[in-house]
């Protein structure tokens, strides 16, 4: 067996230096684009300020070169000025002089006015765009009165100027503010780009670890050791370390059910195919029944060490605790057995409180009733006592069978709990099930224990922690 490792699943989805510069340099972008443009309306913005600052200077000046005497118009606007102003075919800036409103006088004849709704007020610069010749411009408008006062006369000036140079000067600084930040988004991208691969390498380190273990045996895998690698890191490589601890553990417990049962079934196997051959070749009916009988208990023995190792793996799994009346699960199971005992001539009965809660497993509890019952049962012998004990002491809850039969000598006791340990040669047993009572008892957090009865007998405890049952009703 083998350890998976990343790169058996590479094409499951994007690596995690994709995603994390996918999520880091998306969201850079998306800033990027959002501040050009940004600071393309700010610059346009900019621009069209300084334009029409320029254009209400113009329109003024202009004005201020119309002056009236008497009744009409001296215009101060030599040809010299006209030809700077027309010029430039770029930027072109064109004018015009109506009086009344509409009426060409001088300048550029196709000059539009604004529209119905926005009307001018008296010396007031007014800027609106328009068409010129079929290209957009920006035009600046004033009007004064001049004349006598007894019937006024109205005198428009227009100056208009291209919008191609406020295009111009807006992509200007659009270039001179953007150019840095894209060299500082190529510069950030590097660095964060160099930032993931650094932080991404006890992960390599750890792929390397795991795939250093590929060819072991997992039961011989050692711990990832991740000295220097971040917290998160740490936390992963304690994980896969928690998880191989496990692995190994089950993988141990797997051994150990194979050696068992290879061990404890090669004896019985081997008894019932020679009884079996014997069988065969016998011809006498009572002999050929004895064999028969001799077949019958090889199996029944054989069946009860398969069921006994199977509850053994069993009890190996996690336990899950829920709360549970234990005084009603005893009582259920002395009834359980009581056909049984009165069958083989033994008293069995019940001692102690008609309810109490605990926290437990109830399959693997009974199991261990039904496992010191059945011990009780096949020893103790014809005649004798058998009880059944459920109580409280202290913080701790004591579940009991004790009987009157022959007991244990002194220095049997530590042996008792041992797998396959047995201390009798009465038939039908196969030393397994005091180990699973203890294996269940250390699966709820307690104990087992055995101890002498007076003034005979032996007595069977599984203690198990009675404050269990508030961890788990929180």
């Amino acid at each position: 067996m083998t350890l998976p490792t990343a790169t058996q699943h590479h094409g499951q989805g994007l690596s995690l230096k994709r995603q994390l510069l996918l999520w880091l340099l998306l969201p850079q972008l998306v800033l990027f684009l959002v501040g050009g443009a940004l600071a393309y309306r700010m610059a346009l913005n900019y621009t069209e300020k300084a334009i029409d600052q320029s254009l209400t200077q113009s329109v003024r000046s202009l004005a201020r070169q119309v002056k009236p005497i008497g009744s009409g118009l001296l215009i101060d606007f030599p040809r010299a000025a006209q030809d700077i102003i027309e010029q430039d075919p770029e930027d072109r800036v064109s004018y015009m002089v109506s009086s009344p409103p509409g009426s060409f006088l001088l300048g550029n004849g196709q000059l539009p006015g604004p529209a119905e709704a926005a009307q001018p007020p008296t010396h007031e610069a007014l800027l609106y765009n328009a068409r010129v010749d079929g290209k957009p411009m920006r035009v600046a408008l004033i009007e004064v009165d001049y004349g006598d006062a007894g019937a006024p006369q109205r005198m428009r000036v227009q100056v208009a100027k291209s919008l191609a140079v406020q295009q111009r000067l807006t992509t200007e600084l659009i270039a001179d503010m953007l150019a840095p930040l894209l060299l500082l988004g190529i510069v950030l991208s590097v660095l964060v780009y160099g930032g993931i691969s650094r932080g991404l390498q006890p992960l390599t380190r750890l792929q390397a670890q795991l795939g250093d273990r590929r060819n072991q045996a997992l039961s011989d895998v050692s711990p990832i050791e991740m000295t220097e690698a971040p917290q998160e890191v740490h936390a992963l490589a304690s994980a896969v370390n928690h998880l191989l601890s496990a692995v190994r553990r089950s993988l141990g417990q797997e051994k150990r059910f194979l050696n068992d049962a290879a061990h404890q079934l090669r004896t019985p196997l081997a008894g019932l195919i020679s009884q079996t051959e014997l069988a065969l070749a016998e011809n006498d009916p009572q002999a050929l029944r004895a064999r028969l009988t001799k077949v019958l208990s090889g199996a029944q023995r054989s069946a009860h060490l398969v069921q006994q190792l199977l509850s053994l793996a069993r009890n190996e799994v996690e336990v899950k605790l829920q709360p549970l009346d234990v005084a009603s699960l005893a009582r259920e199971v002395a009834r359980d057995w009581t056909p049984r005992a009165l069958k083989a001539g033994i008293d069995l009965g019940y001692e102690g409180a008609d309810h109490l809660m605990l926290a437990g497993e109830a399959f693997l509890l009974r199991e261990a009733l039904n496992n010191l019952i059945d011990n009780a049962l096949r020893y103790a012998g014809a005649g004798s006592e058998v009880t059944l004990r459920v109580r409280e002491q202290g913080p701790q809850v004591v579940l009991e069978v004790a009987d009157n039969g022959p007991g244990l000598s002194a220095q049997d006791f530590p042996h008792v709990f041992e797998r396959f340990w047995r201390a009798s040669d009465v038939p039908g047993g196969c030393g397994l099930g005091l180990a699973i009572v203890a294996e269940i008892a250390q699966r709820h957090g307690g104990h087992a224990q055995v101890l002498a009865a007076q003034p005979r007998g032996l007595r069977v405890q599984l203690c198990l922690p009675a404050r269990v049952l508030e961890n788990v009703l929180v």
